[in-house]
């Protein structure tokens, strides 16, 4: 028996060609573009297609007689093409209205005008259950002129491609309605990210945030209707070969379809991810007027507040009509046409692990990112305070080797100019300049020199820094320490973002990258010259990003744990207390520069915070009980001769070792 079948190269396409190939003496005749030749015989290798019975025909759908040449055509009808099945579409909410009229509605007319040239047996048109639009209530296999909500482009071209064919007088034909088709109940495969997979993303975030058992609030909706591919074509198979069936139509849909938040909560559970246990209806909302929900949907907060969700979990605005689907699919015509054979829909939950694991390690979008170093900072101008040495010379050597224009600036000249010839002798583009950070005028020629010489800057990193350890009792004659940190904690860094903003905004691509400090988050007791002066920088900051996020501008606040670098020197004690090395406090500044976060800190620094908001008298007395625990140090108290028998007590370690990183 011979067939011919369009969207051959698809993923309904394959697997149904495969299930025609399993009928003794079966030949399947499938069209294929010029172009798509090598797509076509890589598919067909994969498969394990015996090139003798699959065999490609060259051609178009979107044109007259799907580009099937007269001679071709003739060919073919020797052939006695008994059953022609279309598949060829565009299945994709996203794509143009004018690409869906072509590839659905004209290739579907191109097809039929093609099948009957062809002479065939009968015509096979998958369609959809989109061609029912948005219909409230219950929609029959024989129900077509009835559909509602078809303003969709997606929904009106599978619907009037389906009216081609019920109109259609030369040929006999059946109709196939699918409805959300996900991957092999079996293998999981899947073509491509659709339906349910664009809530992924989500659940996958979801489960990276918060533990598996962790109850959460989530949305309900209307029914979805998801059948796995293989259900699907052994089922148009089956039904394709019964006798008497010409000139219906199919349902092949789940009897028992389940709700939106079901359907999520089944992949959570697959992926691991926590459950929605209390979900909200989103039909509640169909109260609210029409033109009131208009209006506020098209309020410029509200919309970038959306958009920004949805691009960040990677779901297209037009998936979310779909939350609240309002039909149902009664599919009584295909259950008798399948009786006895077998074919029934799979339960969700027993495959639904299979498509979760198949999507993770094939189609999860963030597999296709450049996570890479190299990829971010290959040829843009890295600017990188404090570069001579600690945190700053340790990034500064990493994005040079990844191909970074690396500026770096610091005061000393003699330490720079090392660090820069090292990392220039190993092949990097590394250029250093002089600057003190707490002289404005010094920024500002800073700022200058660097635009002149290169033009802008795309990363600049506020690593440089004061810190210094004093209680406030012995800083009662000492203003200037809050003067200093704060002139170059705060002002310097500001002096050095107000400058190269400019650019960075005519260009609408920037990142900023400020180093602040865990005692910001955990209010570290004899840091409150430092933490003031961090503080200020990571509340400039918020602000900034409310103001620059919508011009392209990223800013990153970095709350640094303890490390071990010369700041911190003049205190012995940290010499005996656990800290992070420069290498690994550099990769959180490349995990900065990758993901562009809003913040990077430790857990023990969020842990601190959110202690301190929720119980705040009780953190105060585990911060005012460091405070007694750890005493001034020699340096602190301007006594020199004590700082080398300044050692810390077994009780000082202990809780450093236990709240590691904070500064005490």
């Amino acid at each position: 028996m011979h067939y011919f079948v369009t969207g051959g190269t698809g993923f309904l396409g394959r697997f149904l060609i495969s299930n025609l190939l399993k009928r003794k003496g079966s030949v399947v005749h499938a069209l294929v573009r010029k172009d798509s030749q090598k797509k076509f015989d890589a598919l067909a290798r994969k498969m394990g297609w015996d090139p003798k019975r699959v065999l490609a025909v060259a051609g178009d759908m979107t044109k007259p007689n799907c580009g099937v040449t007269p001679a071709q055509a003739r060919a073919l009808a020797a052939k006695k093409i008994a059953h022609f099945f279309h598949l060829a579409a565009i299945y994709d909410l996203t794509a143009s209205a004018e690409s869906q009229r072509a590839a659905n509605i004209d290739g579907t007319r191109h097809a039929l005008d093609l099948a009957v040239a062809l002479k065939a047996g009968c015509f096979h048109h998958t369609s959809s259950i989109a061609a029912a639009g948005l219909y409230p209530g219950v929609f029959r296999e024989d129900m077509f002129e009835e559909a509602e909500g078809l303003d969709d482009p997606y929904l009106r071209t599978k619907h009037d491609s389906e009216g081609l064919v019920r109109a259609e007088k030369r040929i006999k034909w059946r109709i196939y309605r699918p409805g959300m088709v996900v991957g092999h109940s079996q293998t999981g495969e899947m073509d491509k990210i659709d339906g349910p997979y664009y809530f992924f993303t989500f659940l996958k975030k979801l489960r990276e945030m918060l533990p598996p058992w962790m109850p959460t609030l989530g949305i309900e909706g209307g029914r979805i209707n998801v059948v796995p591919v293989d259900f699907v074509v052994d089922a148009m198979d089956h039904i394709a070969h019964k006798p008497k069936l010409d000139g219906h139509c199919f349902h092949l849909t789940d009897p028992e379809p389940m709700r939106v938040g079901e359907v999520l909560n089944t992949f959570a559970r697959a992926g691991h991810a926590p459950e929605m246990t209390m979900r909200i209806d989103a039909r509640m909302f169909a109260f609210v007027p029409g033109g009131v929900r208009m209006a506020v949907g098209n309020l410029p907060p509200v919309r970038r507040f959306i958009g920004m969700l949805l691009r960040d979990f990677k779901i297209p605005k037009e998936v979310v009509k779909f939350i609240t689907y309002p039909t149902r699919f009664d599919n009584r015509e295909t259950e008798r046409a399948l009786k006895g054979s077998g074919i029934t829909v799979p339960k969700l939950d027993d495959y639904a692990w299979r498509l979760w694991d198949y999507w993770e390690r094939h189609l999860d979008p963030d597999l296709f990112v450049d996570r890479t170093l190299k990829g971010k900072v290959r040829n843009k101008v890295v600017v990188i305070t404090g570069g001579s040495s600690g945190i700053g010379l340790s990034t500064a050597q990493r994005v040079a080797e990844a191909g970074a224009i690396t500026v770096i600036v610091a005061r000393g000249e003699e330490e720079l100019f090392k660090a820069r010839d090292e990392m220039k002798a190993k092949g990097g583009k590394v250029f250093a300049y002089t600057a003190d950070l707490a002289d404005m005028a010094s920024c500002d020629a800073l700022v200058q020199k660097v635009l002149a010489e290169h033009g802008h800057v795309d990363v600049l990193i506020n690593n440089a820094g004061r810190s210094i350890r004093r209680s406030i009792e012995l800083s009662y004659d000492r203003f200037h320490d809050f003067e200093r940190t704060m002139q170059l904690n705060y002002f310097g860094s500001i002096r050095l973002i107000l400058g190269f903003m400019p650019t960075m905004t005519q260009r609408r691509k920037g990142h900023i990258i400020n180093i602040s400090s865990i005692g910001v988050l955990a209010n570290s007791p004899r840091f409150s010259a430092y933490v003031a002066s961090k503080a200020a920088l990571d509340a400039f900051s918020r602000c900034a990003q409310g103001e620059l996020s919508g011009k392209g501008i990223s800013f990153t606040t970095i709350n640094m744990p303890l490390v071990k670098t010369p700041m911190i020197a003049p205190t012995k004690m940290y010499d005996s207390v656990p800290t992070l090395t420069p290498d690994e406090a550099a990769d959180m500044l490349v995990k900065a520069i990758i993901e562009k976060p809003s913040r990077i800190a430790t857990r023990l620094g969020i842990f601190a915070a959110l202690i301190n908001a929720v119980a705040p008298k009780a953190y105060e007395v585990v911060m005012s009980t460091a405070f007694e625990l750890f005493p001034d140090s020699a340096a602190a108290k301007g006594d020199r001769k004590a700082l080398k028998d300044e050692q810390p007590s077994n009780e000082q370690i202990a809780f450093a070792s236990l709240m590691r990183g904070v500064h005490w």
